[in-house]
């Protein structure tokens, strides 16, 4: 008996100078395939993003990504995304803070950028796929059709910030980690083994293009300082800040309200008011949220049909909880079984169906158990 052997793809890898994305290219090359590797210069000035540890967007960034593909043995280009990034990612970052929401701007970055201006580029020039260092799963049946699935090991899975692509775009995706059940550690090793000298990288974090980590003072520089209220519950004025868009829903540091609450506990930001650039805050309990709206809904395949229950996630770094959702008038509709707390307009909810990924909707309104005066 003979089986057909996987059929060998030009494949376009997405390298950002970490260890993950040289891995993945790596293991892309083992495979059998075609693989070329291309970094994406995202900052018009690229000297202001951060360097070292904390970015994934820099001159250094892009060295390091040309020395792996060097190692591994595939051409290696650069390609210009900046002024796309600009205005579809780093726009849209100034434009939901100053509506008063939070945004999620590795989210939108794959969503517009390495799985759209990235895969249209890549698809026009021949590529048969994008490959990336994300540590989730895409499981293709026979039909051909594919679903996106959470990775092999839950502490690294990142399919949330995934959920934003759709069923044409999951038939170019290659995620070459997302089945490893290994430490990162032991990825790191098998950089080593591979003579990939960004093994002992740290990895990126925050935001690649605030170069000091300040989201505040960027978001001041091009929005300007506003100052308002903050209120308690009743709108009593507590004190004031130099701008609502410095404030997140259930932000508790650097409210700087000085008097304490009457309980002695802890305050937490309740609702940012962009008309009156007011900042309303209140107890812990006061963030509980029951359902939410959720708009621009992106499914992973067919969108699903009626209300259904799932799990959902609400930040990156979240737990999943129980829900049922469908649509309504092209809104998602979300109940939680259990009150959540935490849920900021602006953030993503991605549904799924085990470990499956429904789809990514972007929450635009909130129902609180205890309603905000």
């Amino acid at each position: 008996m003979t089986t057909d052997a996987p059929r060998r793809l030009r494949v376009l890898a997405a390298m950002s100078g970490g260890v993950d994305s040289a891995v993945a290219a790596a293991r892309a090359a083992e495979a059998g395939h075609d693989v070329t590797g291309v970094h994406l210069a995202l900052s018009e000035n690229p000297k202001s993003f951060r360097t070292g540890a904390r970015g994934c967007c820099t001159i250094e960034d892009s060295h390091d990504a040309r020395r792996a593909a060097d190692v591994i043995g595939i051409p290696f280009y650069v390609w210009d995304l900046a002024e796309r990034f600009r205005e579809d990612v780093v726009e849209d970052f100034f434009a939901e803070y100053e509506a008063g929401r939070t945004p999620n701007p590795c989210l939108r970055c794959n969503e517009k950028i390495k799985f759209a201006a990235l895969l249209d580029k890549a698809l026009a020039l021949g590529f048969d796929a994008v490959c990336t260092g994300h540590y989730a799963t895409v499981v293709e049946h026979p039909d051909g059709s594919r679903e996106l699935h959470r990775a092999s090991d839950m502490a690294k899975d990142q399919s949330y910030v995934l959920g934003v692509l759709d069923d044409k775009q999951l038939a170019h995706a290659m995620f070459p980690l997302g089945d490893t059940l290994t430490t990162k550690a032991e990825i790191r090793e098998e950089a080593a083994r591979r003579g990939l000298f960004v093994a002992k990288k740290p990895d990126s974090h925050d935001i690649c293009f605030i170069a000091d980590g300040d989201t505040q003072a960027f978001l001041a520089k091009r929005l300007g300082t506003a100052e308002g209220d903050i209120v308690d519950e009743s709108g009593a004025k507590l004190g004031t800040h130099e701008g609502a868009y410095g404030f997140t829903i259930g932000q508790r540091k650097g409210l700087r309200i000085g008097t304490p609450a009457p309980d002695g506990k802890p305050r937490y930001v309740l609702d940012i008011s962009p008309v009156d650039n007011t900042v309303t805050v209140g107890p812990a309990e006061a963030l509980d949220v029951t359902a939410l709206t959720a708009v621009r809904p992106r499914w992973c395949g067919a969108a699903p049909a009626g209300t259904g229950t799932y799990t959902a996630q609400l930040r990156a770094h979240g737990g999943e909880t129980e829900v049922t959702a469908g649509l309504v008038d092209g809104e998602l509709h979300v109940t939680f079984t259990e009150p959540v707390r935490g849920v900021a307009p602006g953030q993503a909810i991605v549904l799924y169906d085990g470990t499956r990924v429904v789809g990514s909707a972007t929450i635009a309104t909130t129902d609180r158990a205890r309603a905000v005066a």
